[in-house]
């Protein structure tokens, strides 16, 4: 496939996820601009997110850190004048807060006090060698099925987590990310993740932002006030050939 034939195929795609976007927001009588979109490259080239930047996409999210710091600086060469706001969307190691903060604007998977200690460390060590200028923006991942194997904080720890993130002194709290469990009502899941940031605003009201939906059910994120859809499949297709 050309160039050229690639990013048509991508404006297709883009057009049906923002129609879809914009359809549920009228649906649930909210403006589109309340809904941020990200599309999530993980295994694409960085070819693909540099197309996906021509096409006025701003928000690009990555899943691991290996492929997304020499992808983030492939972009930078191949689209300078571009101004991607990169978001690391994947669960998170502690060894690798070093290496995230260098291309993350944002971190979405933050789950524990422990990782939220090392991104604040790892920030105010990037921040002394000048290589970047201001905290990092980060969101506490959820778990909305208490399965330890897909990451997120329990619920009833939430308010202990984001008071921990708000006293770091180089993190920003702005919100909350989950994933809908699987084989589940996502509606429902959204309804628990809607209740719970409510409930984190009245201690934060700066924590807004509300990170819910992929490709099979941004509509119903959407519905239950989801700020931000992360969205991969119905932009780029199946699974991509990037090195792991």
């Amino acid at each position: 496939m050309t160039g050229a034939d690639r990013k048509a195929e991508l404006a297709a795609n883009l057009a049906e996820v923002e129609e879809r976007v914009a359809a549920a927001c009228r649906a649930a009588g909210r403006a589109r601009d309340e809904v941020q979109l990200i599309a999530v490259t993980k295994t694409f080239p960085a070819s693909d997110a540099a197309l996906l930047a021509d096409l006025g996409v701003t928000h690009v999210g990555e899943n691991r850190d290996q492929e997304a710091g020499p992808k983030a600086a492939e972009v930078a060469e191949l689209r300078p004048e571009a101004a991607l706001r990169w978001h690391m969307v994947g669960r998170l190691q502690r060894n690798k807060a070093r290496s995230v903060v260098e291309w993350a604007h944002e971190v979405q998977s933050l789950d524990s006090a422990r990782l939220a200690d090392a991104l604040a460390k790892a920030v105010h060590t990037v921040r002394y060698a000048d290589k970047r200028d201001e905290p990092l923006d980060v969101l506490i991942q959820v778990s909305l099925d208490d399965d330890p194997g897909r990451g997120g904080c329990p619920l009833g720890e939430l308010a202990a987590l984001a008071d921990h993130v708000t006293h770091t002194g180089e993190l920003r709290l702005r919100g909350l990310m989950a994933v809908a469990p699987l084989g589940g009502d996502p509606s429902a899941a959204f309804e628990r993740l809607a209740a719970a940031g409510e409930k984190l605003r009245k201690d934060h009201p700066n924590a807004a932002a509300v990170s819910a939906g992929m490709s099979h059910d941004l509509e119903q994120a959407i519905t239950h006030g989801s700020t931000c859809v992360r969205v991969g499949t119905a932009l780029l297709g199946g699974r991509g050939l990037a090195s792991p």
